[in-house]
C-alpha cells in the first residue's frame, strides 16, 4: 500500500510522458552540438601524456546525459545558434564536472560509475587523485586560450566553489544541526555552481544583456538545487534502477539528504536518537529503519515541494528572455526534472 503518493505539475510544454522521450525530445534540436562535444572530449582525451591517455578515454568517453553541456547549447539557443565557443565552454565545463566525479568516487570508495569501474576502482586512488587534478588542469588551460580573461575567471570562481562546497559537506558528515543548517548552501556550491557556469557562460558568449545573463544564472542555480534535491530522494525513495547505482549510499557515506534531515528536524527526542544511531553506526540493514523514520515523519511530500519550488524559481527567471527555442527547451527541462520526480513513490 502506498504511504504516500505525489505528482508534480509541470508547465504544460508537451513532453511525452515517457521519460526517455522526453529527454530525447529536449535533446533533439541540439544533438549536432553534443557531438561537436562529445568530439572535443575525445580530442582532449588525446592531448594527454601517452602514459595517461587510458585513464582519460575512461573518464571521458563513459557517457552520461551531458546535463551541462546541454544546459550550455540551451542557453545559448535563447539568442541564435551556438558555436565554437560555446562547445569550448561546454567542453571545460563537463571536464571540470568529470573532474569532481573521480575525486567524489575516491572518497565515496564507489566502485561502478555509469555502469564502469571508476577511475579509483581500476587504477587505484593515488592514480585517481591525480588524475582528477589533471583534469582539473586541462580545463584551465582551455579556459586560457580565450581572448579574453572572464572565460578563465568564471571557470576558476567556480571550480573553487564547487570544491569548498565538497568540503564543508565532508565536514557535515554526521553532524544533523550543522548540516540542517547549510544543506542548501552546500548543493548551490556542489552541484548548482557548474548549472549556473553553464547558464552564464553561454549568454556571455552569446553577448547577452547583463539582465538576461543575470536571468540565466539564476535559472541554473535553481535547475542545479533542485536536481540536486531530486537526486537526494532517488537515494531514498527511488529504485535501483532509477539510482543506477545501489540506495542509501548517501547514508552510507554519512552525507546527511534533505528528507532524512527533515524527519530529524521533526522526529521525537527518541526517533531523533535512533535517527542518529542508525546512521553512526550504519549498515545496509539499517536502511529500511531510516526509511520507516522518514515515512513516519512524512519527509516525501515537503521534499518534493522543495523541489517544485526551485523549478518554479527557474520558470520565472525565463520571463526577462524573450521567446525562443533555447527558452523553450529550457522550459521543458524544469518539465523532465518535475516529471522524473512525479515518478518517485513512498512505498
Amino acid at each position: 500500500m502506498l504511504a504516500a503518493e505525489t505528482k508534480v505539475g509541470n508547465s504544460q510544454t508537451g513532453l511525452a510522458s515517457d521519460p526517455a522521450r522526453s529527454w530525447k525530445k529536449i535533446v533533439e534540436p541540439v544533438e549536432p552540438f553534443l557531438h561537436a562535444v562529445t568530439l572535443r572530449l575525445t580530442r582532449q582525451a588525446r592531448d594527454f601524456d601517452p602514459q595517461i591517455v587510458p585513464y582519460a578515454e575512461h573518464a571521458l568517453n563513459n557517457g552520461g546525459k551531458h546535463l551541462r553541456p546541454t544546459l550550455v547549447a540551451l542557453a545559448a539557443g535563447c539568442f541564435g545558434q551556438p558555436n565554437e565557443s560555446h562547445v569550448t565552454a561546454a567542453v571545460i565545463i563537463e571536464m571540470i564536472h568529470l573532474a569532481t566525479l573521480v575525486h567524489d568516487d575516491v572518497m565515496d570508495e564507489a566502485q561502478i560509475r555509469r555502469g564502469s569501474p571508476t577511475v579509483a576502482a581500476k587504477w587505484g586512488n593515488e592514480i585517481a587523485v591525480l588524475f582528477g587534478d589533471c583534469l582539473f588542469a586541462q580545463a584551465l588551460k582551455l579556459a586560457s586560450e580565450f581572448p579574453t580573461t572572464e572565460i578563465c575567471r568564471a571557470v576558476s570562481l567556480a571550480t573553487n566553489t564547487v570544491c569548498s562546497g565538497e568540503i564543508l559537506q565532508t565536514q557535515q558528515r554526521r553532524n544533523f544541526s550543522a548540516a540542517r543548517q547549510d544543506y542548501f548552501r552546500v548543493i548551490e556550491m556542489k552541484t548548482g555552481e557548474l548549472f549556473t557556469l553553464s547558464c552564464d557562460l553561454a549568454a556571455f558568449l552569446s553577448e547577452a544583456k547583463p539582465a538576461q545573463r543575470a536571468a540565466l544564472r539564476e535559472f541554473g542555480a535553481a535547475v542545479g538545487t533542485a536536481y540536486q534535491i531530486y537526486d537526494d530522494c532517488v537515494d531514498l525513495f527511488g529504485t535501483e534502477a532509477e539510482a543506477g547505482k545501489s540506495l542509501g549510499t548517501d547514508l552510507a557515506k554519512g552525507k546527511l539528504t534533505w528528507p532524512v534531515l527533515l524527519a530529524w528536524e521533526r522526529a521525537t527526542a527518541t526517533d531523533r536518537a535512533a535517527l542518529e544511531n542508525l546512521i553512526a553506526k550504519w549498515h545496509s540493514e539499517n536502511f529500511a529503519a531510516v526509511k520507516a523514520l522518514l515515512l513516519k515523519y512524512e519527509t516525501f511530500a515537503p521534499s518534493v515541494g522543495e523541489i517544485e519550488r526551485h523549478l518554479e524559481t527557474a520558470r520565472r527567471a525565463l520571463r526577462v528572455l524573450p521567446a525562443s527555442p533555447g527558452q523553450a527547451g529550457l522550459l521543458q527541462l524544469t518539465d523532465f526534472i518535475a516529471q522524473q520526480t512525479a515518478i518517485l513513490t513512498v512505498q
